[in-house]
């Protein structure tokens, strides 16, 4: 079966122009409530990361789930009442004996009494599974900046790859297709941040770097058939060349991303929660890069090539009636 990606182009981009619209939407939204378009983790605000795991050889010390609303009073009467709190699973036993809280910058004391307040509340913690992290709003904002720096660079170093290796107009579209990648990828994290609470961290943007290096490599493969049949038949029409080449490709693009995303699901699910998040990003920014490649960035450059012969037939054709 020949797919003809052209004929249905519109639909394409109405579809990534839904997702990314919702995206936009959604960050409004979250810049109004919490003051970011994506909800940021200590990574970038700074503060203090506290994780205790219930002792389960104390007898009748696990017989109870940790109540979610018991913790929330704990850290209510504690000052704490806009902490991020989440019920996480033993790494052992898989059950629910653990709770992770994310709030503002604590000190000895105060974290001396928190712990003691939710021991007494839910039960008696481990003291060798209970992990304390602070991060300083400066080292967060310093993390920000050279993620975003990093991420412009590699655009930057990606364009001049693209124009050395094929012409301008390529570039700009596998660029455009990077920002669809980004865009859509950035957008479900805030409406999952709106929804579910969930957190970019730094990894958040090693995995945005990933995800452009993964998208960019299956649009130069098409870009590469593309080219080379431009060289055979200059004089063959752009949107059948377009779509040979995406044929041409589509098996390796298929099998490529299927087999990465097996790994990433392997991640998603067995990895722990501090890969969770980092794995769905490149889940989510490795399917759009795979559907830009094909459905963004070879239509948009199909549409250009025709509009911009269009002038050249009809000059030539007038110069002949002359």
């Amino acid at each position: 079966m020949k797919l003809s990606i052209n004929k249905s182009r519109s639909l394409w981009w109405g579809i990534s122009s839904i997702i990314i619209l919702a995206g936009i939407i959604s960050m409004v939204i979250s810049w109004q409530q919490i003051g970011a378009p994506l909800r940021p983790s200590l990574d970038f605000v700074g503060g203090t990361r506290l994780q205790f795991e219930r002792d389960c050889s104390n007898p009748d010390n696990c017989n109870q789930a940790i109540d979610i609303n018991e913790v929330r009073e704990v850290a209510n009467a504690q000052g704490l009442g806009d902490s991020s709190i989440q019920i996480i699973a033993d790494k052992d036993t898989g059950k629910d004996n653990g709770v992770l809280i994310r709030t503002k910058t604590l000190d000895v004391e105060q974290r001396t009494q928190l712990q003691n307040a939710l021991s007494e509340k839910i039960g008696t913690f481990d003291p060798q599974k209970t992990q304390i992290d602070t991060v300083g709003p400066t080292i967060g904002k310093e993390l920000l900046r050279s993620g975003l720096i990093a991420l412009v660079v590699s655009f930057i170093g990606i364009i001049v790859y693209l124009t050395f290796r094929f012409q301008l107009d390529f570039a700009v579209f596998a660029i455009i297709a990077l920002f669809h990648d980004v865009l859509v990828t950035a957008g479900i994290f805030s409406i999952l941040g709106l929804v579910a609470g969930i957190e970019v961290d730094s990894l958040f943007i090693v995995a945005l770097l990933t995800i452009t290096g993964f998208s960019v490599n299956d649009t130069v493969v098409i870009y590469d058939r593309i080219r080379e049949t431009l060289k055979i038949n200059p004089n063959r029409p752009i949107a059948e060349i377009v779509d040979d080449a995406v044929n041409q490709t589509l098996t390796r693009s298929i099998n490529t991303t299927l087999t990465t995303l097996l790994t990433l699901f392997a991640i998603f699910l067995f990895g722990g929660a501090t890969l969770k998040n980092f794995s769905l990003a490149l889940i989510i920014g490795f399917t759009m890069g795979a559907y830009s490649s094909i459905f963004i960035a070879s239509t948009l450059l199909a549409l250009w090539r025709e509009r911009k012969a269009q002038p050249v037939v009809s000059s030539t054709s007038e110069s002949i009636n002359s």
